[in-house]
C-alpha cells in the first residue's frame, strides 16, 4: 500500500495511503493493526470513532468493520501524547535536539542526543532525528543510514536523498565503517584490565517481554553468534571508570553486554547493571528511589563518539564531544578536567584507526 502523504506537525503525524489490490476488501481497523502494530484493538476503535482514522473518499464508512478497497485514500492522523514522555523520580526529562557536526547538499553527520529515536518506531513518533530535519530542512524524506539506540546519544549519519542513502547503506554492510563509542561504567571487579579484547558470543533466545536479553556465552562456545569489541580503559575511580569501546562486529546490545560480562557494565543501563526485573519496573513507571541511586544516570551511560567513513572517494571521521549528562557525571567524580577527556579521546581514536585497529 503506497504512502502518498506524510506530515508532521509540531503535535500532529497525518499519514495518507492509496489502497492497492493486495488489501482490497479487509476491514479498516484491520488495516490500522497492520500498519501501527502498537495499538491495541480498544486503541484502534478509538482513533476510528474519533474520525483519526478515515476513508476520505467515502466519509460515511466511519466503523472498524468498514471494508477498504482498491484506490480508497485511507488517512491517519496520530497526535502527541505523554506516552512519548520520559521521566527521572518523578521529574520529566527535558529532552535536546541535536547538533549539526557535517551538512553539505547529500548527506548530514548530527550529535544526536539521548531519548531521540532515530527514526519514527513503536510510540515514538516525534522526537526522532529523521522526523526533526524533514521539518528542519522541509524535505520530503530524510533517511537513516544506521541507527542508534534511543538513549545512546553521539555521531549519526543521515541522507538527504536516496542515492547518497543507499551509497552510504552499502559501506555499512560490507563493513568498511570503523565506529567508537564513548562510556562510563561501574566497577564490579577490581582487576579492570587497561585494554582488552572481548570476545563473548552472543545470542537473545528469550520469547515474549524477555526477548528484549542479550545472552553471552564464552568465545569457545557453540552457542551464540561471534561478537567482538576493543576497549580501552581512560581513568578509573573507586567504583567507576571511564573509557572507549570499538565494535568489530554489529551485535544487537554488543557493547553494554560486553562491558557487563567484563565487569564494567554501564552506569544507567537498567538492564544490565540492574537486570531485567529493574528494567520491566522502569519501563512500568513503578522503579524505587533505590533503583533510581544504582542507575546513578537517567539513561545507559554510552556515547557514539566517532565514526569513520568513506564519503566520496575520501576516508571522514566524523567527532561528537562527550554529552552534558556525562560531563556532569565526569565533573562529580573524577578530577580530570573534560576539555582535557575530550582531546585525549580523540587523541586515541585517531592513534587507533591509523594503527590499523589496534590498541596502544
Amino acid at each position: 500500500m503506497p504512502l502518498i502523504e506524510k506530515n508532521y506537525e509540531d503535535d500532529l503525524f497525518r499519514l495518507k495511503w492509496s489502497v492497492e489490490p493486495e488489501y482490497n476488501n479487509i476491514r479498516l481497523d484491520q488495516f490500522l493493526g497492520k500498519h501501527f502494530k502498537t495499538l491495541s484493538r480498544e486503541e484502534i476503535k478509538r482513533k476510528i470513532s474519533r474520525g483519526e482514522c478515515q476513508i476520505l473518499n467515502r466519509p460515511e464508512s466511519k466503523k472498524p468493520s468498514s471494508k477498504i478497497k482498491v484506490l480508497d485514500i485511507i488517512k491517519v492522523d496520530i497526535r502527541r501524547n505523554d506516552n512519548e514522555d520520559e521521566y527521572w523520580s518523578g521529574e520529566k526529562i527535558i529532552f535536546e535536539n541535536p547538533k549539526e557536526i557535517f551538512e553539505d547538499q547529500e548527506i548530514l553527520v548530527i550529535n544526536k542526543p539521548p531519548y531521540m529515536s532515530t527514526h519514527p518506531t513503536g510510540r515514538h513518533l516525534f522526537h526522532c532525528a529523521t522526523v526533526h530535519y524533514e521539518q528542519k530542512l522541509k524535505l520530503k524524506t530524510v533517511h537513516s543510514i544506521h541507527r542508534l539506540d534511543r538513549e545512546t546519544s553521539g555521531v549519526l549519519l543521515l541522507a538527504k536523498n536516496p542515492d547518497a542513502a543507499n551509497s552510504l547503506t552499502n559501506e555499512f554492510e560490507n563493513t568498511r565503517v570503523r565506529k567508537c563509542y564513548f562510556f562510563i561504567a561501574k566497577k564490579t571487579t577490581n582487576n579492570v584490565s587497561k585494554k582488552f579484547k572481548a570476545l563473548e558470543r552472543m545470542d537473545n533466545p528469550e520469547e515474549g517481554l524477555k526477548k528484549v536479553i542479550v545472552h553471552h556465552y564464552p568465545s569457545g562456545s557453540t552457542q551464540g553468534k561471534f561478537a567482538e569489541t576493543d576497549f580501552k580503559i581512560i581513568d578509573e575511580s573507586d567504583h567507576y571508570c571511564f573509557g572507549l569501546a570499538f565494535p568489530k562486529t554489529g551485535r544487537t546490545h554488543q557493547i553494554r553486554v560486553h562491558a557487563m560480562a567484563n565487569g564494567i557494565p554501564l552506569i544507567g543501563d537498567k538492564l544490565y547493571l540492574g537486570g531485567y526485573k529493574m528494567f520491566q519496573r522502569f519501563k512500568d513507571g513503578v522503579a524505587t528511589q533505590e533503583d533510581h541511586d544504582e542507575m546513578v544516570m537517567t539513561r545507559h551511560a554510552l556515547h557514539a563518539t566517532a565514526l569513520e567513513i568513506n564519503y566520496k572517494n575520501k576516508k571522514n571521521i566524523y567527532f561528537a564531544e562527550v554529552p552534558s549528562d556525562m560531563k556532569v557525571f565526569l565533573e562529580k567524580y573524577f578530577e580530570t578536567p573534560i576539555h582535557e577527556i575530550n582531546i585525549k579521546i580523540q587523541n586515541l581514536i585517531e592513534g587507533y584507526l591509523r594503527s590499523d585497529s589496534q590498541l596502544t
